[in-house]
Formats: structure tokens, C-alpha cells, sequence
């Protein structure tokens, strides 16, 4: 027998921790975590475990599958390359270039060929008609961080292994491993904290895995953070807490922001909240006392109505009580490879509103549309109507709002193809689908998640498995299709097919080579010199400590002036709808989603280790709630939206604070045409047929997926 031991990072979560994965003849025996990561320490999850599942799955796609009527047959590249670039062709030849949309999943991101070569892809498309799944997530944030910072990257960090004391908002990292804050073994960390005198406090609406391990819970009701925010905000001009420190020099707007939370005094917004007032004001001044202190929040801010002013008013906090750029803070990272110096240089630190969606009017983010208008964009005839699709990585059925919507308007496409190594919720809609490499058949390096480290690391994963000859990674089929596309658009030129010849001998890799080299720990031009290479990472297959985070203010912030917009107009112009939802009447019970350990959005449910146990898609909800609708823990119960009606297994659990229901998302599998079959036997249901796409918040077009009024009924 042939004994190995590969090391390399996780790439299935924003965590990558680092792991050991042992083979006998080429075959997984186990995998464990790698002690000598300097990130990850050792630290390993469930989902780990789940990379074999996905090399072994006897349901991942190996070769093309072309639609055959209701059925696919496989087919050769060739064959495949060739209709999908015809017939993205004609559709653009006879209905114009916008009628090509263009979707990106979450697992994009995971995948740092994807990363670079999907933007090669989307320029040969030259449509506008571009969605993510950011606008289903962390838009929010990142409009904060291009109206305050000027760039849409330029993300803060709270710095967890020096603070003092954590406020976190709609956030579960004991489940998320991290959001927006790569921090793998979050648990320790979050110990730490307490170990050394520190405090953490957490507001949420349900006591999740995190509430158990902090100081503090508090029950909040959904969609109220921003009432909250600005409460704690009102306190510290009030109690004259307020300390900018050395970012008085270079911060415009303190007038502006006492002026806009002068309205909302803790006693005005207490009893729509959920928390008295005494408890906001003490908060506040715990905070502001704390020798370092951070502001952080996630989904549960993010993905509400009022998204945009909540991530807004975190970095406010941060910043009036000089906790911005500051050790213990929330701090910026400086990775080996500058994504946000990159992106600067070339002219993309990003954009807001510089067009309107052709149907409900909703604002661009970053060159994309709001994935919430992506139904009707498909739906409603006339200039501009989308009538072919290339999804990637992704799979919006399931995560998109009002997925049945959007379920039936995929299957009206005259044309549809997916990069997709299973034939799922979304992918079934296909006539074609590409199928990529597995995780661990290519080489790795996370271009997302150093940039969101709580600490500077940097680690690269060579390719444990040859997939074949046959096999195409993701970057290879971008790169084909584009220039395949170029080429039948009449689009190609010298430069173009040089660029397209270049890339395909430097591969995801090369490009790679050039952004350590030149990045801010690299060698740069000197062939001798000991900054950071591709080659010397290599030899260091641990991964590379590259220290703790630096304060970087002002010269990190990329407003023309060098100086922090801290009441952007556009933020400011959305206080007046906050302030009138005082005076409307609240649901009298909302749906939140939640997230689970062994879950990755959806594409982990056909891994068997994950799935097996309880039944974890239930709808919690407090027993109070139960009793007063005369409902019973385990009956099976109708929800039921403005967007649609699902049956689901009713959990009593006051875990759950009363006016709530919880539903995790990713679920609802089993549809006719999908080939899953594990997922199949444990389908569940899906959330996003209970959310409404009509329902955004307006100053951001991002998805509501907390909040949603929901009956619920026998």
C-alpha cells in the first residue's frame, strides 16, 4: 500500500481551515485538521469531512449532458462548447446582448479560478445582465463600505483575538465558522475573550449555538436592528461617549450623524425592538468603556429591509468610539494578494445606482442587478427581456426569493446552460450543463477569504487528484466559452485572442505567480529577493503567518479626499423610512432562516454524514405561539407568505423568542428531474418559497430573507 499525507486548506466555507488529508493507493482514509495552520490551528468542522463525499458522489457530473427532450444524454466538449456558443450567439444576434444574463453562486468564491476567469466570460458576453448571489447576502455591507471607505472591498475585520468586548447583531459564527470574518476555531477564539477579562454580548432573535457560549444574550425582534443601532448611537452623543481618537483627523460627518440620531432616543424605539431602554443605554456605555471594542453583524442585518443603514451604523459605532483601525477594533486586512489595491489600479472600486433594472426600476450594485428582479426580468416581454442564461456555481431555486417564481420562469428559457457538477434544483432547467473539476482535483488559494481574515495568512493547495484527461476545471470552460463566443459574435480581436491564448498557457496559477510577486509581501522585480513567491509558498505547505492586522488609516481609504464619509447622503436619505416604520403595525409573527454546522447553503445535502440524524428542517417556533394557535410540537403545519404556502414539521422551542418562526434555508430537494439522491431522501423545504422577492430593501435592492410577515396555521 501507498501511504500520503496532503495538506491543504477547506475551501467548502469561508473558514479554510486548514486540514491533513491521509490517502492508501489514492483512495481518502481520512481527514483530519492540520495543527501546524498557522490560521486554523488545527481547527476542523463537519463539512471537511464532506470533500470526500463530493470526490466519491456517484451523482457529480463527469462529462456534458446536453438536453434530449425531458431527458439528458452525455456529449462530448466539443459538442457542447459548440451549441452553447451557438446558440448564445443567435440569441444575442436576434434579441441584442442584454438578453444574455449571466448568474454567479456563493461557491465562486471558493474557487479562485472561477474567481478570475468568470470575469473574462462576462466581458466576451458584454451584457449588462448580471446576477450574484451578493445581492442575497453581504450587498449591504459592501454599499457601506463604497460610500464610507470608496471601495466596495475595502471590508472591515473585527480584530477577535485582541478585543475586549464583542457586540454581534444576527450573526451565528459557531454555525457560520465566520461570516465576513474568516475565523476558523471561532469557538476558542471567542473563548479567549472571556479567558482574558473580556466581554461578548449577543443580539439575536433566536438563542442560537453562539448564545451559548457568551455573556450575554438578548432576544431582538427581526428587522429592528437599525432601531437599535441608531438608539445606541443617540446614547453615546447623548452620554458624551463619543471618542474618534486619531480618526478625528481624517472622519467628515459626526454633525450629520448626531443630527440624524437625535430621533430615536432609546425610550421611543425600546418597545419595537424588544429591549428596554436601560439595557440599550447600558450597552452603549459598556462599549464605549471597554479598552478595545467591535461592532459586528451578518445575515441576520444584512439580509433585512433596513440592510443598507444597518451595516452603515456598524461601522459608525466603530468608528465615534475610535474603534475603527485600531487593535481589537474592526481593522482591515492587507493579504498577500491586495484584491482591493488590484481592483483600485484598474479603475473598480465599485459602483451604486448607475442604472435602474428594466422592470421594478431597482438600483446596480458593482455592474449586477438585484437577483430578486431576476423572475421577472425572464417573465416580461419587451426590450431587454433575458432569454438565455449561463448560471455558475449556483443554485437560486433554492436561494433566490420566491424560488417557485423563479422555478417557473426557468423553465419558460429558450435557452439555458450551467457550470455545474450536479443536475440540481436549478440545473434541470439546463439544455446544457459543463460539469467542473471537483475541489480537490485543482489547485487552490483563497483570492475572498485572506481578504477577510482576523488574521494575515496566506497558504496555497496543489491538486491532490488528477481528474482525467476528459475533465475541465472551471477556468478552462470559461475561458472555452469565451472564446468560442467572441469568435460567432464577430466580437474577437488580435488583443482578445491573444489574451485568450496568454491565460490558457498561464492558467489560474500563473496569474497567481504574478499577484503574490507584486502583491505586499512579495519579491516584486528582485529574482533574489525574500519576499513572498509562489515557489517559496509552495515549499511551505502549512500555509504562511504574515502577521496580525495593522492599522492602515488613512492611507487604505480610497475616497478621492483620503477621509471617511461617515454620513454618506444616500444612507442619510433612508433615516426618514426607518423613522415612518415606527408608526406601522408590526407582524404579529415573521419568519427568520437560520443556519446549521453541517449545512452549506444547499450544495451539501447529498453527503450522507451531513444529512443523517434528526430531521433538522423544521420550523421553530415559541411554545407560546404554539399554544395560543392551538398548534402541537411535531404536527406537521401550513406557512403561508404572500409568496407562497409550504407544509413543514412545527418544533416548539424558546429558543425562539414569541412573534418568531425559524426555517433553515437550503432545503427543498427532490424535485422532478433532479439527480440527488441523498438529498432526495431528505428533502425538506425550501425558505425561499416562503420569501418575496417584492420584498427588498429599497435603498440597497438586497433581499429581505429575515422578517417575512408568515401565518401559520394547522
Amino acid at each position: 500500500m501507498t501511504h500520503a499525507i496532503h495538506h491543504r486548506a477547506c475551501n467548502l466555507c469561508e473558514a479554510i481551515c486548514g486540514i491533513a488529508i491521509e490517502t492508501e493507493d489514492g483512495r481518502i482514509t481520512k481527514i483530519r485538521g492540520d495543527a501546524l495552520d498557522p490560521l486554523s490551528r488545527g481547527h476542523i468542522c463537519p463539512k471537511a469531512i464532506a470533500l470526500q463525499d463530493l470526490q466519491d458522489d456517484p451523482d457529480r457530473l463527469r462529462r456534458p449532458l446536453v438536453r434530449k427532450g425531458r431527458d439528458f444524454e452525455e456529449t462530448s466538449w466539443e459538442a457542447a462548447f459548440e451549441e452553447v456558443a451557438t446558440r448564445l450567439a443567435a440569441v444575442q444576434r436576434e434579441h441584442g446582448r442584454h438578453a444574455v444574463a449571466l448568474y454567479q453562486g456563493n461557491p465562486t468564491v471558493h474557487n479562485y479560478g472561477t474567481m478570475i476567469f468568470a470575469q473574462v466570460l462576462s466581458k466576451s458576453l458584454a451584457t449588462r445582465s448580471r446576477y450574484s448571489a451578493t445581492s442575497l447576502d453581504q450587498l449591504p455591507h459592501m454599499l457601506a463600505s463604497l460610500l464610507m471607505f470608496g471601495h466596495q472591498l475595502l471590508l472591515p475585520v473585527p480584530d477577535l483575538d485582541r478585543t475586549q468586548y464583542l457586540l454581534m447583531l444576527g450573526a451565528n459564527p459557531l454555525a457560520s465558522n465566520g461570516s465576513l470574518m474568516t475565523a476558523p476555531d471561532v469557538r476558542k477564539r471567542l473563548a479567549a475573550i472571556r479567558s482574558r477579562g473580556g466581554r461578548i454580548v449577543l443580539l439575536d432573535p433566536r438563542r442560537t449555538e453562539t448564545a451559548a457560549v457568551v455573556d450575554r444574550h438578548l432576544f431582538i425582534r427581526p428587522a429592528s436592528d437599525a432601531l437599535f443601532l441608531f438608539a445606541f448611537v443617540h446614547t453615546l452623543f447623548e452620554e458624551g461617549l463619543v471618542r474618534l481618537g486619531a480618526l478625528e483627523a481624517f472622519t467628515d460627518g459626526v454633525a450629520a450623524i448626531r443630527a440624524a440620531a437625535a430621533e430615536f432616543p432609546p425610550e421611543r424605539i425600546a418597545d419595537r425592538v424588544g429591549i428596554d431602554a436601560a439595557t440599550i443605554r447600558q450597552l452603549a456605555r459598556e462599549f464605549a468603556a471597554a479598552p478595545s471594542a467591535v461592532a459586528y453583524g451578518r445575515v441576520g442585518l444584512s439580509t433585512q429591509s433596513f440592510g443598507g443603514l444597518c451595516c452603515w451604523l456598524l461601522n459608525v459605532i466603530n468608528v465615534l468610539t475610535g474603534n475603527l483601525d485600531s487593535a481589537g477594533g474592526s481593522m482591515f486586512t492587507r493579504p498577500a494578494v491586495d484584491a482591493v489595491a488590484l481592483a483600485a489600479r484598474a479603475g473598480q472600486r465599485g459602483h451604486f445606482d448607475k442604472g435602474r433594472s428594466r422592470v421594478r426600476g431597482l438600483p446596480e450594485f458593482g455592474g449586477e442587478w438585484p437577483a430578486a428582479v431576476l423572475a421577472e426580468e425572464i417573465e416580461t416581454p419587451g426590450p431587454g427581456q433575458i432569454r438565455a442564461l449561463v448560471t455558475s456555481a449556483g443554485n437560486p431555486v433554492l436561494s433566490a426569493p420566491n424560488g417557485a417564481r423563479l422555478d417557473r420562469a426557468l423553465a419558460g428559457l429558450p435557452f439555458m446552460v450551467s457550470i455545474d457538477f450536479y443536475l440540481n434544483e436549478t440545473t434541470r432547467h439546463a439544455h446544457v450543463i459543463l460539469p467542473p473539476t471537483a475541489p480537490l482535483e485543482h489547485d487552490h488559494y483563497d483570492l475572498a477569504f485572506h481578504l477577510l481574515a482576523v488574521r494575515n495568512t496566506a497558504r496555497y493547495s496543489a491538486p491532490l487528484f488528477d481528474p482525467g484527461p476528459e475533465a475541465r476545471h472551471d477556468w478552462q470552460i470559461l475561458l472555452e466559452l469565451s472564446r468560442r463566443i467572441e469568435r460567432k459574435t464577430g466580437r474577437a480581436t488580435l488583443l482578445s485572442r491573444a489574451t485568450h491564448a496568454l491565460l490558457a498557457r498561464l492558467g489560474p496559477a500563473g496569474v497567481l505567480r504574478g499577484l503574490l510577486r507584486f502583491g505586499p509581501s512579495g519579491a516584486g522585480w528582485n529574482p533574489f529577493g525574500s519576499g513572498l513567491t509562489l515557489g517559496r509558498l509552495k515549499r511551505h505547505e502549512h500555509g504562511i503567518d504574515l502577521g496580525p492586522l495593522t492599522a492602515c488609516l488613512p492611507e487604505r481609504l480610497f475616497n478621492e479626499t483620503k477621509r471617511i464619509v461617515l454620513a454618506p447622503e444616500r444612507l442619510l436619505g433612508d433615516v426618514a423610512r426607518l423613522s415612518a416604520s415606527l408608526a406601522e403595525s408590526a407582524p404579529a409573527l415573521v419568519l427568520i432562516g437560520r443556519r446549521e454546522l453541517r449545512s452549506n447553503n444547499s450544495w451539501l445535502h447529498n453527503s450522507e454524514r451531513l444529512v443523517k440524524g434528526r430531521e433538522r428542517c423544521t420550523l421553530l417556533m415559541n411554545p407560546k405561539d404554539v399554544d395560543a394557535r392551538g398548534l402541537k410540537s411535531g404536527q406537521t403545519v401550513e406557512a403561508r407568505t404572500r409568496a407562497g404556502t409550504l407544509r413543514v414539521p412545527l418544533e416548539a422551542s424558546d429558543t425562539v423568542m414569541p412573534g418568531v418562526v425559524s426555517l433553515p434555508h437550503g432545503w427543498g430537494h427532490g424535485k422532478d428531474g433532479a439527480r440527488l439522491r441523498v438529498a432526495a431522501a431528505h428533502p425538506g423545504v425550501s425558505l425561499n418559497d416562503l420569501t418575496d422577492e417584492l420584498d427588498v430593501d429599497v435603498l440597497s435592492g438586497n433581499a429581505c430573507l429575515s422578517g417575512v410577515p408568515v401565518e401559520v396555521r394547522s
